[in-house]
């Protein structure tokens, strides 16, 4: 029997529609999702398929200017669509982590690593500067970063790109929240770092129960990691399912081509 798990987020009928041209532009059409505790769902689909527009509204990252959003974000009861600002702000970091494709432009250049990876600890909550510091280590630790202490006093330019992905990861992490947004997290890695970085969200995921909702425009990765798929194509969702459905019998001739992209020596791994 299958245990019972907490719902902790439902997207309901999101519709994301831009104004900021001649004529309104919609970019994601009647989206709907259920992320429960623990859960890793992957949300896939070629650039402008609406994945990453989905993945900023539900992290509340979406402007409220320019755009109308129509539909619901419920978590623990609160629409996050509607919700005053200061509200949001109190679930952003704390409940809800978001780890981008590129840290170099996420990360703040002229600030160092251990600044940066004490920000939600910073607004969240009480520690004091020297409980901040031994918990910023202590994340850039668990995060599988050595000399931790080191890599805290250093900036952004002086770490690699997989190095620079963990310190967002555990910046991400740092407040413990119960659903971590990954946008394309692996994008700008090379295959080793990429598996790196697979099995580390896997760990996290494992120890702290945190639900990930993991974007990607790569099945292959969504495929080692996920157990539940969302396929996604110009702002509709076209498939969804277990990973083991998707990938063995997928229905659609847009998920078949995914798929069919997929190098041979990745599919027999995966």
């Amino acid at each position: 029997m299958t245990e019972i798990q907490n719902l902790l987020l439902e997207v309901k009928n999101l519709n994301i529609e831009f104004h900021d041209h001649l004529l309104p532009e919609t970019v994601v059409y009647d989206f709907d999702l259920s992320v429960e505790e623990g859960e890793i769902i992957g949300i896939v689909g070629e650039s402008g398929s609406g994945k990453s527009m989905t993945a900023l509204a539900i992290a509340g990252l979406l402007s409220r200017h320019d755009m109308e959003k129509r539909g619901q974000i419920l978590y623990d009861g609160t629409d996050l669509l509607t919700c005053p600002r200061s509200q949001l702000r109190r679930l952003q970091g704390k409940e809800i982590g978001m780890v981008f494709q590129e840290p170099m432009t996420s990360l703040n250049p002229v600030k160092r690593i251990g600044w940066q990876v004490e920000e939600s600890l910073r607004i969240h909550t009480q520690m004091t500067k020297e409980e901040r510091k031994k918990t910023a280590i202590r994340l850039l630790e668990s995060v599988e970063l050595t000399d931790a202490e080191k890599i805290y006093k250093l900036y952004p330019h002086e770490l690699s790109g997989g190095m620079r992905q963990r310190v967002m990861i555990a910046a991400a992490i740092a407040c413990e929240p119960k659903i971590l947004i990954a946008d394309e997290p692996t994008t700008a890695l090379d295959v080793t770092i990429q598996a790196q970085i697979i099995k580390l969200l896997k760990k996290i995921n494992e120890e702290k129960r945190t639900a990930i909702l993991f974007i990607s425009h790569d099945l292959s990765l969504v495929s080692r990691l996920c157990e539940k798929v969302v396929v996604m194509q110009g702002g509709y969702i076209v498939e969804t399912g277990s990973t083991e459905d998707i990938f063995m019998h997928p229905k659609e001739e847009y998920t078949k081509k995914l798929i069919a992209a997929i190098p041979k020596c990745e599919k027999k791994q995966g």
